[in-house]
């Protein structure tokens, strides 16, 4: 087999797996991938990316960012800023001068680079890469408005980081041809605008065709991609580097037009995201040299400690001083600052060039830059989620329910779980069908669940499941099919089955799991609940007998949920029955002849909630607010 293809595999089995058992443990992925590319070049040789793909390797990594900067673009939609409290044009405008010039401060006294090289370095610095703050937001539960800053902070300055580079170098180059800082500015300027329009009119252009149908659904995904690279290209063309502003600008553009033809385009940019990030965090650690790391000095770990508790911290404050954000929030954002996949790439890039020019700091960048990369990896990586919780910034755990319809039995479901301590909000986009639970206390949310708005109002991070209950199974699938990218297949269920082969019954790709492993419909639960049935709760000691003792309830009834010891939910259905173990929770459905037995017991009312939020969004109708768990 050709050697290149053993290499390209292993690369993907070894960044893909790190993803994986990030997952599975909770650990930073982009340590993970770091780790693995370290163990597979350095340590054992399996992979010699410079040897592996020669000249290859420089280009291939730059259009994997292009493609990344273009998702992370496509993440951004404009409503988020207006959650920033004006934090994120702070951060560009007043924090990049500001950390550039604290930067190259440090470089120059602390690295004891020489100016130019200091001047070049700390403008790349400015970046905290998407490639390693996106992955942590989504494996860290952080609140909405410093995980809307990091991310806004962290796509809009990448390119930004890049352009600063180039206006140093660029001064470097023409000094010695007798142009002035003036002119060689004027140029870079210009040459930025020109990227920005170039990634803005492709954009247009896109938003202009695909609607109209001048491009087959099936090449649409495609024809966008080849898009993405062709407008980097053609940007670096005209000036290198300013192809990362042009598919940024790109991105943001395309996600505010609401395109529908985005919604097909979403899923597939998140997967050739996934390997694309994996890929080559572990080709730039692979190729890592050990003789590069011989030449960090002791002066550069001071170095990364002012980076790190100095520069960054200082560039925040300075930046959001007088502003709306919370001292907490601040604090938060001033210690998280990963350095990414760009950081490392611009700086090879331009190490090599600076050698041209005669500068020989340019050769100790690449160990500098690696060593930023893993100690900022490592130390926000490994603490984002110890400070988001001590300073109070933690996201909802995740792992309420969110209940799409407001029937009778379905609001008999929101007090059992709400009796079990489990976390529930009930959607309905009738005011009048949600009285009853506001009678109750029980979070509601009024407006229609496939709302665009529903993501600006209601934090879909607080649920683990979805349960729609509504009259119209119909709609209860439509609601499950939308959901289940976001919160996972797996974790959306509704009420009614798949009814087996009969021709004339939504597939299964089109619909959520089945509530109960009988697959009872919407008049199947509203019958029985008319009939007085009930919920219950067993408090599982001994597994042998509670399974006998539910086998014995009506094929039509019995275990619904199942809440184990670590407060994560599993739902019985038709397809997959979670197995109890000794000290976890089942809520079963019962007939009223059957509410008290040895291994399960009538679930007692709830009581208060005291973990709601006011919704800031205020309806249509004019009515008051909704309380949103």
């Amino acid at each position: 087999m050709n050697h290149l293809a053993i290499v390209l595999t292993l690369v993907g089995l070894l960044g893909i797996g790190a993803q994986w058992i990030a997952w599975r443990t909770g650990l930073p992925a982009i340590a993970l991938m770091l780790i693995a590319g370290l163990i597979a070049g350095p340590a054992t040789g399996l992979i010699h990316p410079e040897e592996d793909f020669g000249a290859l390797l420089e280009p291939a990594i730059s259009l994997a960012v292009a493609v990344i900067l273009f998702e992370g673009g496509l993440s951004l939609n404009l409503r988020e800023l207006r959650h920033a409290e004006g934090a994120v044009h702070r951060l560009v405008l007043v924090g990049v001068p500001v950390g550039w010039v604290l930067g190259a401060l440090a470089c120059y006294y602390v690295a004891g680079l020489v100016w130019p090289v200091a001047i070049l370095f700390a403008g790349i610095l400015v970046v905290t890469g998407p490639t390693v703050v996106l992955p942590l937001l989504r494996q860290s539960s952080v609140a909405a408005r410093p995980r809307a800053i990091l991310k806004w902070e962290a796509i809009v300055n990448d390119p930004i980081g890049a352009l600063c580079a180039v206006v140093t170098y660029e001064v470097l180059r023409q000094a010695g041809s007798g142009a002035t800082i003036i002119d060689s500015l004027a140029s870079l300027v210009l040459a930025a605008i020109v990227a920005g329009l170039m990634g803005y009119g492709v954009a247009r252009l896109l938003g202009w065709a695909l609607p109209r149908g001048y491009v087959p659904e099936y090449l649409k995904a495609p024809v966008i991609l080849v898009a993405v690279i062709g407008t980097f290209v053609a940007s670096n063309a005209i000036q290198q580097e300013t192809g990362l502003l042009a598919v940024t600008v790109m991105g943001i553009a395309l996600a505010n037009m609401k395109l529908a033809s985005l919604r097909d385009f979403l899923s597939f940019k998140e997967n050739i995201t996934i390997i694309l990030v994996s890929g080559v965090f572990v080709l730039l650690s692979a190729s890592l040299d050990l003789s590069v790391l011989r030449q960090f000095e002791w002066r550069f770990g001071l170095f990364l400690f002012a980076l790190l508790f100095l520069v960054r911290p200082a560039t925040v404050l300075i930046s959001l001083a007088f502003s709306r954000i919370p001292w907490r929030e601040r604090l938060f954002i001033g210690w998280i600052a990963p350095r990414g996949v760009v950081a490392i790439a611009i700086t090879g890039l331009f190490a090599l060039r600076l050698d041209e020019l005669g500068y020989g700091d340019g050769s100790t960048l690449v160990a500098l830059s690696f060593a930023v990369v893993v100690a900022t990896i490592v130390a926000h990586g490994f603490t984002i989620g110890f400070f988001a919780r001590a300073l109070g910034l933690t996201a909802p755990s995740g792992r309420g329910v969110l209940i799409v319809g407001s029937t009778r039995w379905s609001l008999s479901l929101a007090r059992a779980l709400r009796g079990l301590g489990v976390g529930v909000t009930i959607s309905d986009n009738s005011w009048q069908r949600l009285t009853a639970a506001r009678a109750e206390g029980v979070p509601t949310y009024h407006g229609e669940i496939l709302a665009e708005a529903t993501e600006e109002r209601l934090d879909l991070l607080q649920f683990g499941l979805l349960a729609a209950t509504a009259e119209n199974e119909a709609y209860n699938a439509l609601v499950c099919s939308e959901f289940a990218p976001e919160l996972g297949r797996d974790n959306v269920y509704q009420l009614g089955d798949a009814a087996g082969d009969d021709p004339r019954s939504l597939p299964d790709a089109l619909r959520g799991r089945a509530m109960f492993r009988s697959g009872l419909g919407v008049e199947d639960v509203a019958w029985r609940e008319r009939m007085g049935w009930t919920f219950a709760a067993a408090n599982v000691e001994d597994v042998a007998g509670f399974t006998a003792a539910a086998a014995t309830l009506p094929e039509e009834g019995g275990p619904l949920l199942l809440l184990r010891k670590d407060g994560s939910l599993r739902m019985f259905s038709h397809a997959s029955a979670p197995t109890p173990s000794v000290g976890d929770t089942v809520l079963l459905y019962v007939p009223p002849d059957r509410v008290e037995d040895e291994f399960w017991h009538a679930i007692p009312a709830p009581e208060e909630a005291t973990d709601g939020a006011t919704d800031s969004a205020a309806d249509g109708a004019g009515r008051p607010q909704e309380t949103i768990a």
